[in-house]
């Protein structure tokens, strides 16, 4: 990588139409300016860097070639679209990247109309592409619609059943597999150039079609010998059988970086009235910054970091991780028993599940962007009498909830899900919030729901699933850093459905299920200034609840408080579902629950996103004295009633 000495294009760029004003052999340094730019802006940052590295030259490429946003270009994820966002007029916000009132660090449509479809969970964009190009037809339209798909997200099977319905039609659909890790087949040599070129072009593509509508004229006999004709001269010459067998047009490989490779395939693609195409490119990870390229995950997610050395700036932590210390304790039960084995879905470091591999190789499954397929796959492992541990983010287990209710909990088969990144997860925003696995969970027999209230209790809640052999179940925490609290030496298991009272008083209770547990102490704290005597509780269990100690905690106070990190539907719905049941709402109870907003809750630092969602002490107190019918104050110091 190395700057140029040139007048700087980038900076006359400020919208793609002002990128299509250039030359052609112009556009190597836009790229150049591009990558350098983008580098710059996250080691500000911090975010996804290797993936939008990978596609600058894309990038360039397509807003060049296509008429954007007239013509609709899908990022797949969403998380190496940063050039795209700087070619887009977003250059002057880059820096502000995954902060507060800042660029999302994925495509949104509420951000840019350059942004045609919001993305943050994989292997989507051959969906709504499709759903583009046949709303295009039915309105008589003549855009292009290009779905760009790769980093991995060719493993999930959402990816094939969009190729298998494009396939079977004739919409005009673009598709670019971005291929930045194994290559299918490597475009090496001027043989792989040319057919690349020329298979892309508007001729060998017609001349296909009318090979194909003239083999369907002939009698079946001679239709089957053309057919078979025409697909082993294709796989002989130029690859793709897979897509083609699918119904796509195949183009490729050709190399992602290489601007005199991509240009004129690209404009061949754009030209051609036959659909759907599916063009394969060859980019690298990293492409361009040496720290990037070097490193193992190609620098999937950074931290901020220094640009010359690329280190990166990671805080010292106060107290471990909750992912680490659910990966120790795994391993540490996992050495006690044979029979605990791990499940995730593309996403072992994110997980924890790394350190599991390092120690149990054998026992370690990585099936790839796959969730469906991971719970799916687990529940077969437990019906043999293992103890399958599938962890997967709680935002991307909603994507398997069919395979959760129908191969999991209908059968009773005890698979152990670890949710990580539950509640509110800062940078990330709404797409990789887990809002809703308490409700979702929830409502279905048999399961087992626990959520950690610090790092101690998860070591002794990772224990507890292990124990559980007749059930599925359920385990919260959220990412970061836990409290500091003392670590058990190992983990105990806990008895199922039952919590447990942290501190005494007479006339507010506070139940908290999970990580708000703190923010209660600190509030009791406060109402106990004000003259309250408060009881705070830790739940502990969303599913079954602690009948008993809800029951005392009804009668024995005169405002009864539920907080989650989890949305309506959830724990606190429970409780007073119960309560009312149990005709504890009668004598004079004044219930009131709090959860997330029925909002979706922008990307921020987590305390300010916990304090805008009403879920932080001071929200708590508020909330005590409305329910007392009391007004507070702010007072130097804190507040007061």
């Amino acid at each position: 990588m190395s700057a140029t000495s040139k007048t700087p294009l980038l900076d006359t760029i400020k919208i793609p139409e002002d990128l299509r004003r250039l030359k052609e052999t112009e556009l190597r340094q836009v790229a150049d300016e591009l990558r350098l730019e983008t580098i710059d802006a996250v080691s500000v940052t911090g975010g996804h860097l290797g993936a939008g590295l990978g596609v600058v030259e894309l990038t360039v490429a397509l807003h060049w070639v296509f008429d954007t946003p007239r013509d609709r270009v899908i990022w797949d994820v969403g998380h190496q679209a940063y050039p795209h966002k700087i070619l887009t007029g977003r250059r002057d916000r880059i820096r502000t990247l995954r902060m507060g009132g800042g660029l999302s660090g994925f495509t949104k449509r509420a951000e840019s109309e350059y942004d045609p479809f919001g993305a943050a969970h994989s292997s989507t964009s051959i969906s709504a592409g499709l759903g583009m190009a046949v709303a295009r037809d039915l309105s008589g339209g003549d855009n292009n619609v290009i779905a760009v798909i790769g980093d991995g997200s060719m493993s999930a099977g959402m990816a094939y059943e969009a190729i298998n319905n494009a396939g079977a039609r004739d919409e005009r659909l673009i598709v670019i597999l971005n291929d930045n890790d194994m290559s299918i087949a490597p475009p090496t040599g001027a043989l792989s150039h040319y057919l690349a070129r020329t298979t892309s072009s508007g001729a060998y593509i017609y001349m296909r079609d009318i090979a194909k509508q003239l083999a369907k004229r002939l009698p079946k006999s001679w239709e089957r010998r053309a057919a078979r004709l025409e697909e082993y001269t294709r796989v002989l010459w130029q690859g793709g059988a897979l897509f083609e067998e699918l119904g796509f047009y195949y183009v490729g490989p050709i190399d992602g970086h290489d601007l005199n490779q991509l240009l004129p395939v690209l404009k061949n693609v754009r030209d051609t009235k036959q659909g759907p195409i599916l063009v394969h490119v060859v980019t690298k990870k990293g492409k361009g910054y040496a720290p990037a390229e070097n490193s193992a995950d190609k620098y999937h997610g950074v931290n901020k970091f220094n640009v010359i050395t690329g280190a990166q700036v990671k805080p010292k932590p106060n107290a471990p991780a909750y992912t680490r210390v659910f990966a120790d304790s795994l391993v540490a039960e996992a050495q006690k028993d044979d029979k605990i084995v791990a499940v995730t879905a593309a996403m072992p470091s994110g997980t924890g599940l790394d350190v599991f591999g390092k120690a149990f190789p054998n026992r370690t499954f990585d099936v790839g962007i796959a969730e469906q397929h991971a719970v799916t796959f687990a529940a077969g492992l437990a019906t043999e009498g293992y103890k399958p541990f599938c962890a997967i983010y709680s935002t991307f287990l909603q994507r398997a909830y069919d395979q959760v209710v129908h191969d999991v909990a209908i059968q009773n088969l005890p698979v152990r899900f670890a949710l990580d990144r539950a509640g509110l997860v800062g940078a990330d925003g709404p797409t990789h919030a887990g809002s809703f696995d308490v409700a979702y969970l929830g409502c279905l027999p048999n399961f087992v729901i626990m959520a950690a209230a610090d790092e101690a209790e998860l070591v002794h809640m990772v224990a507890t699933q292990v124990a559980i052999n007749d059930r599925p179940s359920a385990l919260r925490y959220p990412r970061g850093e836990g409290y500091g609290v003392e670590m058990p030496a190992v983990g105990i298991p806990l008895e199922i459905g039952k919590g447990r009272v942290m501190r005494e008083g007479s006339k507010i209770a506070i139940l908290s299920l999970g990580t708000r547990l703190a923010e209660s102490m600190r509030a009791a704290d406060q109402l106990a200034a004000m003259g309250l005597s408060t009881t705070v509780a830790d739940a502990r269990f969303a599913k079954p609840i602690d009948v008993e100690m809800i029951n005392r905690l009804a009668r024995e106070h005169e405002v009864l408080i539920t907080i989650e990190e989890g949305s309506v539907g959830g724990f606190g719905a429970f409780v007073l579902h119960h309560l009312s049941d149990a005709g504890l709402l009668d004598g004079g109870l004044k219930v009131r629950t709090m959860t997330l907003p029925d909002t979706f809750i922008d990307h921020d630092k987590p305390e300010k996103m916990y304090a805008d969602a009403g879920l932080d002490s001071a929200a708590i107190v508020a909330k005590v004295l409305a329910a007392l019918g009391r007004e507070m104050a702010v007072v130097e110091g804190g507040v007061r009633a």
